[in-house]
């Protein structure tokens, strides 16, 4: 009986959801939100449905959050449609880089001098909570490969890049508290954990995504071969990028977003803009085949063909983790960190701020745009997976129980804030952005109009 309420409430929540998609854009909410709000009541408080403790159910939780993460990152990479050399990738780069790191070390200090954790703990819940999240933050990402608004891709770009950024610090903060090898006076951490991870996964991704996008773009242009069936390339690429990344001890997370830039670079290269405005209109049913083999189109069509599939699966992980995440807070209340009533404003209205402010000084981005990416620091489902991470490494019981219910309940509370805030803000941005382009086109106007 319980299994075929189960195929009730989860086909009810699909039929709901895409019933209501159209209304959802226009209200503060986010299917997130509502999914969370499902989860709660699926739960110990409501109908019992979800009995999933995170500590005990660790194992599962963390293969979960970490298929659900790199689908997210593949798709975020395939989004991106910026060349790397051009200047707007400074901003996400310091974002994931500069501000993820400055994030940890704020957190880290709060963690010892006011939460009374131990320097290795610190460390490693600043790793967990630094990471803005790529599965959540889609209403805030870049709308399609067109898209290139500063915030929107600053925000994409840095949810795609400071998951895999984060994953050193989160092996340091094991490395002290006695829960791998971090060699002497760390050697071996800066050696494996932050060069060849980062290094590693970057070209791992870059040089599968490369290979197999070319392959596919060759055999359907010269023989109209290996058309169709775009989900198995997408599920192939993604399992095998993130498979080879995680046994060579390089980072899966930023390899399978490496294999999404990576494919969006052989269509840009290729086919250029125009190209995917064209399969954007002509990619019909009755013109599937012409345009997927179409010497110029072809890769565009690919990269589309890939993204949309990968979208899809995106929302269905959004909907299986943040269901169980809202099913697992009944569980945290048993061992609540009342800390986090002071930690959680602390986190999005100081630390966040200040190390989002810090890492862009000097950048191009109007005082608007900093203000809603300071806002827009949403934790989500990738801090959950280096939470379940952590706790398979062998956390103590009571450090892993005082950091789940400090993690969730940030994810949460974000998942609630961010999600009310989301639709108002982004409204508001961009009535902004059209009235700043308006007197930017009269400013030019009015310099065209005077003698030379």
């Amino acid at each position: 009986m319980e299994f075929t309420l189960w195929f009730i409430i989860i086909g009810a929540i699909f039929v709901l959801m895409a019933l209501s998609s159209s209304l959802l854009k226009r209200l503060p909410l986010t299917t997130s939100l509502l999914y969370l709000l499902v989860g709660f009541g699926l739960g110990s408080f409501g109908l019992g449905l979800i009995k999933l403790d995170p500590l005990t159910q660790s194992p599962l939780l963390e293969r979960l959050t970490e298929v659900a993460v790199a689908v997210s990152l593949f798709t975020t990479g395939l989004k991106l449609h910026i060349p790397l050399s051009e200047g707007r990738w400074k901003l996400p780069v310091r974002l994931a880089f500069g501000s993820m790191i400055i994030t940890v070390g704020l957190i880290a200090f709060v963690g010892v001098y006011w939460l009374g954790l131990s320097i290795g703990a610190a460390i490693l819940l600043g790793a967990i909570l630094a990471p803005t999240d790529p599965v959540l933050a889609s209403d805030v990402q870049v709308a399609d490969a067109l898209d290139r608004d500063r915030l929107r891709f600053g925000l994409s770009g840095e949810a795609g890049l400071n998951d895999g950024s984060a994953f050193p610090f989160m092996m340091l903060g094991l490395g002290l508290l006695g829960l791998h090898e971090i060699g002497v006076a760390g050697w071996q951490w800066l050696a494996v954990d932050v060069g060849w991870s980062v290094v590693g996964g970057l070209g791992v991704g870059g040089l599968l995504g490369t290979l197999i996008g070319r392959l596919v773009i060759y055999l359907r242009q010269h023989h109209r071969e290996a058309i169709g069936l775009d989900d198995f390339l997408t599920l192939g690429l993604i399992a095998l990028t993130y498979g080879l990344a995680v046994l060579i001890g390089a980072s899966g997370f930023l390899a399978v977003f490496a294999a999404g830039l990576a494919l969006r670079r052989i269509e840009r290269l290729t086919s250029g803009d125009k190209a995917v405005e064209e399969v954007l209109q002509e990619a019909t049913l009755l013109k599937k085949e012409e345009v997927a083999a179409h010497p110029e189109q072809a890769a565009a069509f690919m990269t589309e063909a890939v993204l949309g599939f990968n979208e899809q699966l995106e929302r269905i992980g959004e909907v299986i983790v943040v269901l169980l995440l809202g099913g697992m807070l009944s569980f945290i209340f048993g061992y609540f960190a009342f800390e986090v009533i002071w930690f959680i404003p602390l986190l999005f209205l100081v630390i966040r701020p200040v190390s989002v402010w810090l890492g862009l000084l000097g950048s191009r981005a109007t005082p608007l745009q900093r203000y809603l990416i300071s806002w827009f620091g949403i934790r989500g489902i990738g801090s959950v997976n280096y939470l379940m991470y952590s706790i398979e490494h062998g956390l103590p019981h009571d450090l892993a129980q005082r950091l789940t219910s400090i993690t969730l309940t940030v994810v949460a509370v974000s998942i609630v804030v961010h999600g009310i805030s989301v639709t108002p803000l982004m409204n508001f941005y961009g009535v902004q952005m059209k009235r700043r382009q308006h007197r930017q086109r009269q400013r030019e106007a009015s310099k065209a109009s005077l003698p030379q």
